[in-house]
């Protein structure tokens, strides 16, 4: 048994397959088999003078989605999208699929999300979810190959890294827990064990947001490191996308062009990439004629604004304490914004990455506390890393989901995930 990804290893070769049938055409004594393993696409040709009677009265029973066993010769076929086709000799039915409700024509978004489980068959979702894979891959390959250690924070968490509005609550017995928002804290704990560590996992906002940019759970990538500062974070940060991004390009040329993405834009990003501050951008948002008052935090119409003025993404920096998280390092140089960058995404998808230097001092660290209002008791422990050896540390987090939109040029970051969980949906 073989598998169609590894076809071109077998030409001239009689071979046997494991498949569903996609789609199906015929020509009189001809069928065209549209076969999926998983792995890629074939088609197979079956020529009815050339296999046995029952053979080809299989191929007719052969519904959308029946699964089969297929033996055939591999013949190289510039014409064909994979460059390969199969000779089909035999045919062994493993199950005739029922009326598969996804026909191969237009359906809309609320039915598609509802046959997610079977959506994710075709095409172009099995060419996303491909790319996913790969941007996981090398963003691991890349902080493995630049001593990070990975460590897995815990999701059910006694309190919150950025305030509890935005959090699932649930009684861990008789007390209150959350599902994780982010796993930095415990992550600024690893690194202070580890040097350099980072997390991937899942996390959840219950924010009621239904914009193309939301889910209620993603995945993060989220490096901590000690020892960095601010300017060697950004360094970081922007190695590591173009690390990744260079992947995609060179891994996933077949799945990129399944789903019709222009790659010119993705091969421009490289590094350095461009840096405004906080200031800058909202002079370059009054300038372009959307009224915005020093103070605020950018939405999505913003970011897209500031992104239009670039070919590559670009780090703004320096942001307001008071729309900040408490953790963040003020600039010593000018208290009342901190040492912290968000990445913006060319192309209109915004903030693909947040990150900043971590408060290192405890005293300033307690007067956050006092600020912000958080309970000491349920932050005692991260008030320890500052008592015992506290240095220089920054870190930062990636959103998984948001980085597979926009290097995949999606409209809405549901397809970016295998079975989305957004406002109105948990189902299936």
């Amino acid at each position: 048994m073989i598998r169609i990804g590894n076809i071109a290893e077998h030409v001239g070769e009689s071979v046997k397959l494991g498949v569903w049938l996609y789609n199906k055409r015929s020509s009189g004594k001809i069928q065209f088999l549209q076969l999926r393993d998983g792995t890629g696409f074939i088609q197979g040709v079956l020529v009815k003078s050339q296999v046995a009677p029952e053979v080809w009265e299989h191929a007719n029973q052969l519904t959308q989605e029946s699964s089969l066993y297929v033996q055939g010769t591999v013949r190289r076929d510039e014409r064909a999208p994979s460059g390969y086709e199969l000779d089909v000799e035999d045919i062994e039915i493993i199950q005739i699929a029922d009326e598969y409700p996804i026909a191969l024509k237009k359906h809309g978004v609320d039915f598609l999300m509802d046959h997610r489980h079977l959506w994710i068959r075709s095409p172009r979702q099995r060419a996303i979810l491909k790319i996913r894979a790969e941007i996981i891959r090398a963003v691991q390959d890349w902080l493995d190959g630049q001593g990070f250690t990975l460590v897995d924070p815990p999701i059910l968490t006694p309190s919150a890294c950025e305030g509890t509005t935005t959090l699932f609550s649930t009684k861990y017995f008789d007390e209150d827990a959350y599902l994780t928002q982010s796993g930095q804290l415990y992550m600024e704990a690893a690194a202070m064990a580890l040097g350099r560590v980072y997390s991937f996992g899942p996390t959840f906002r219950a924010e009621k947001s239904k914009t193309r940019r939301h889910l209620i759970e993603f995945w993060m990538i989220e490096p901590e490191m000690a020892f960095t500062e601010h300017e060697e974070s950004l360094r970081i940060q922007e190695e590591l996308v173009s690390h990744v991004v260079q992947h995609v390009l060179k891994a996933c040329q077949s799945e990129l062009q399944a789903i019709d993405r222009d790659t010119a834009p993705l091969e421009r990003v490289k590094p350095p990439f461009p840096r405004i501050t906080y200031d800058e951008a909202v002079e370059l948002l009054n300038r372009e004629g959307m009224s915005f008052e020093w103070g605020e935090d950018f939405g999505a119409p913003h970011e897209t604004k500031i992104a239009e003025s670039f070919d590559k993404p670009v780090f703004i920096t320096h942001y307001p304490a008071k729309v900040k998280a408490f953790y963040m390092k003020p600039d010593p140089d000018r208290p009342e914004v901190v040492l912290c960058a968000d990445l913006i995404a060319p192309e209109g998808y915004g903030e693909i990455i947040g990150g900043s230097q971590r408060i290192d001092d405890p005293e300033l660290l307690r007067q956050r506390f006092v600020e912000h209002q958080l309970p000491r008791d349920a932050y005692e422990w991260y008030l320890d890393l500052r008592r015992y050896g506290t240095v220089p540390h920054s870190g930062f987090g990636l959103g998984l989901e948001r980085t597979v939109a926009w290097i995949c040029g999606l409209d809405h970051v549901r397809e970016t995930i295998p079975f989305p969980r957004m406002l109105n949906r948990l189902y299936p």
